[in-house]
């Protein structure tokens, strides 16, 4: 008997041209988590709105391993989290991430992701959310996403503006002690099946549907 007998989202496959996004297998899961210690992004700045990358390497590596885990572990269909490894050509190139509560009712995810930093700036974090948008809304007919980014995160927005997201508001957070604006986005169905959009193919999606609080 298979893994995919009791965890089907082992075979959730998502594919694009040059990306595949699954659950990582554990050697995946420590490469992740070595990329993590490496560095995902400009120490000089924190782009998330929880701080896990200002600690020491083996600190952040420790913690990715932990939150995966622990997303599993908690997994109910009506609060999911389901963070998916991206590889390119076979090498763990960061991670993507789609959420939600209750989705039955709301039909709402949210969405997001980091990458290694030496697979920064080739339009990779576009394709690997693109990924996750079309499992959102072609399989599972969410009607909303919705992300954020600080004010002056132009990469993370540029994906935003890329994959049709409008602005949706703003939060006020502090970050290593200083006062900064998030900017809130939102895509509807309508306006992603306007947008120009990237070639996704998923495999396995159809067992994964109650897991996703879907009948």
């Amino acid at each position: 008997m298979s893994l995919m007998t009791h965890w089907p989202l082992a075979g959730l496959r998502l594919t694009t041209p040059r990306l595949e996004l699954r659950l990582p297998n554990p050697g995946e899961l420590s490469a992740l988590a070595s990329l993590a210690a490496e560095g995902v992004h400009d120490p000089a700045v924190q782009p998330f709105t929880v701080a896990w990358t200002d600690v020491e390497p083996e600190q952040r590596a420790r913690s990715v391993l932990q939150y995966h885990w622990r997303c599993w572990g908690v997994w109910q269909p009506e609060d999911w989290e389901l963070n998916l490894v991206v590889l390119r050509d076979g090498v763990v190139v960061g991670t993507q991430g789609i959420s939600a509560r209750d989705f039955a009712i709301r039909r709402e995810v949210h969405t997001g992701s980091w990458l290694g930093r030496s697979h920064h700036g080739q339009g990779l974090g576009t394709e690997m959310r693109a990924a996750v948008l079309h499992l959102a809304f072609a399989g599972l007919d969410a009607r909303h996403a919705v992300s954020g980014a600080y004010a002056d995160n132009a990469a993370s927005l540029g994906v935003s503006g890329k994959l049709g997201y409008r602005e949706d508001g703003i939060e006020h957070h502090v970050v290593r002690g200083k006062s900064v604006v998030l900017r809130r986005l939102r895509l509807t169905a309508d306006r992603w099946r306007e947008s120009e959009r990237v070639a996704v193919k998923t495999e396995g999606l159809r067992e994964c549907l109650p897991w996703f609080g879907l009948g």
